[in-house]
Parts: C-alpha cells; structure tokens; sequence
C-alpha cells in the first residue's frame, strides 16, 4: 500500500511538473503535494468513523477514498475562483510588499525539512545542490535544442537525472561498503525496493 502510494504521488507530480513547464509559470519548480494539505489529511486519517474498520487494507482504501474526495472538493473551490475571475477581484488587495514576506516564509519552512536531509549524504546532495544552481541560475539561457530553454524549462527534472544515474553507479561500485546503516540508508539506491516491489500499472 506504501509503495503503490508513493508511486501514484511521484507519477502524478511528473505529468504536472511537466504540464506546468510547458504551459503553465513555466518555473523551474516540481509540483508536488502541499504540506499545507497535512494537517485535514491527518484529521481524515484518524476519524473514528475509518478508525473502526478491522481488515487494515479496507481501512486503507476507504481512507484513500475519502482523502481523495476532499481533494477533488479543494480543487473545485480553486477552479471556481479561477475561472469566475473572483481571485483578480481579491488579488488586488496583495501587494508585493505583501506577499514576499508569505512567499519567504513558505519557502522557509521547506528550507527546515529539506536542507538538513542534504548532510545525510553529502557526496549526492552535494552535486544536486550545485547542478540546481547551476542549471537555473547560470544555464538557463543556453539552448542546445535550438530555440528551446530546457535547461530554464526541467533543470529539477535533469539533476535528477543525473544525480540517481550517478548514485546509481556509486552504489555498484560499491562505494558505501563499510559505511554507517544511516549512510547506507540514505545513499544506496537498492535500500528502498520501492521500485521493485510497486507494480509498474495497478487500477
């Protein structure tokens, strides 16, 4: 159930990463699931209503259902801002004196979960960071496809790329031999087995 999960979030994130790239901001950002969704998806978990189901798996896909059904309801609400253009209506009381500070807070938060998980294993969050940069920041004018931006468009999408490539090659190697379990569990490519246990299509 975890792996079919967490595949189903990395499948869904890439059609819209690559939606948002080619017509959406076109920002060099992965659009994946808000944090700000944790705290109802947690309320939905442990309602006592999913919480009395015996058979674990049946308490798992009710609760999926229900998690689902409150998604598709928050994104209506957000469809009918946007097409009734309510949202221009309200977004003239944001200035952008106003909403750097949000922007930076939001980007804050994130700072706190991710960045420390970069120290557990220097030797590929390292290189990720620096390509990052890189490619969105220095390379973003380059066009070795004629007149197309990619590395403005998928500088995410291409690091890692990259970087699984060369962690893969870091684990045949055998370069983690020796090392600490929490090395190992956070640098080899062959700890997680998402990929070999999850099926690669389920419906």
């Amino acid at each position: 159930d975890k792996a079919e999960v967490i595949q189903t979030l990395l499948f869904v994130g890439g059609i819209n990463t690559l939606l948002q790239a080619l017509f959406g901001t076109r920002l060099p950002a992965v659009v994946g699931g808000s944090f700000a969704f944790l705290v109802p998806v947690t309320y939905i978990i442990n309602d006592s209503s999913l919480q009395r189901i015996q058979d674990p798996h049946t308490r798992f896909i009710k609760t999926m259902r229900a998690i689902q059904g409150a998604l598709i309801v928050a994104a209506s609400v957000q469809i009918i801002f946007g097409f009734s253009q309510l949202w221009g209506l309200f977004s003239r009381f944001f200035s952008p004196l106003g909403m750097v500070p949000v922007v930076g807070l939001v980007g804050f938060g994130l700072f706190q979960r991710g960045f420390p998980a970069l120290g557990n294993c220097v030797e590929i969050g390292f290189p990720m960071l620096l390509m990052i940069i890189g490619f969105s920041q220095y390379l973003k004018h380059v066009k070795p496809l004629r007149d197309f931006p990619i590395f403005e468009r998928f500088p995410v999408l291409i690091c890692v790329s990259i970087v699984w490539i060369y962690s893969v090659i870091l684990t045949a190697c055998g370069a983690y031999r020796g090392k600490s379990v929490t090395t190992q569990m956070s640098c080899r490519t062959d700890r997680a087995n998402l990929i070999s246990t999850a099926p690669w299509f389920f419906f």
